[in-house]
């Protein structure tokens, strides 16, 4: 892999070949090499994408073209990450670490200056460990550090989630950023779905399931000025 995934994405901002600590690894996902460990984790944890609007997948051809291929390539303001768990060697699928999940830089503007951590996949056997902070802590350096400390500058971070979802709402909080609000009946999740929101029956007589969004938001002199950065290393740095 080439130091910036410039040459073979199409996102709106240059990013770099591998995002890591000494914990925690994240490079931009590719669907031949990430796809299958992706899928196989979603068959034994079903619900792992309850409170995500996609799914479910019928195959990893089906996960491939239906996710993958839709935030990886076709759109410049989105691009999703493998995360791997560095402390936990692995010879599975060819890394060298362990799978962890993914996690995705999305509705990014470079015209904006902004972009949204979205997508975040932490497998349960990852659970209360140090992955999830991590991840965050690595994409808040990477979206609001100064370019001249490798990060890209921008003004604000979002962090959205399903109105039901109390864990991710409070893991944001937890990482400093701030509730904003609620954005009602969203949109409508997939259909044949075990999804998690509210239900009404629609004109078809079919009853949907839509949900509503919390809206939090971190913003650049926050997490200069306002101590926010110091307080995620703590987090990053004392989780077992």
């Amino acid at each position: 892999m080439s130091d910036s995934t410039a040459d073979y994405l199409n996102f709106c901002f240059s990013v770099p070949a591998v995002l890591e600590n000494d914990r925690l690894q994240l490079v931009p996902l590719v669907a031949e090499k990430h796809a299958v460990p992706f899928y196989e984790n979603i068959l034994l944890y079903p619900n792992l994408l309850q409170y995500l609007p996609c799914g479910p997948f019928e195959s990893v051809e089906d996960l491939t073209t239906g996710f993958l291929e839709k935030f990886n390539g076709s759109d410049p303001a989105h691009i999703l990450f493998a995360i791997y768990d560095k402390t936990r060697p692995s010879t599975a699928y060819g890394a060298t670490h362990e799978f962890a999940g993914i996690v995705g830089m999305i509705n990014s503007s470079a015209e904006h200056l902004q972009t949204e951590i979205g997508y975040i996949v932490v497998l349960p056997p990852f659970h209360r460990t140090h992955v999830a902070s991590n991840v965050v802590g690595l994409l808040l350096h990477f979206c609001l550090g100064p370019p001249t400390q490798g990060g890209l500058g921008l003004r604000r971070v979002v962090w959205q989630a399903n109105s039901l979802n109390a864990p991710s709402i409070r893991a944001a909080g937890r990482m400093g950023f701030r509730h904003e609000g609620i954005l009602r009946w969203d949109r409508v999740v997939p259909p044949g779905t075990q999804k998690i929101g509210i239900s009404r029956v629609g004109k078809d007589g079919e009853e949907r399931i839509a949900r509503h969004i919390a809206i939090l938001g971190l913003c650049w002199e926050e997490w200069e000025l306002e101590g926010v950065r110091e307080m995620v290393d703590k987090i990053m740095a004392r989780e077992s």
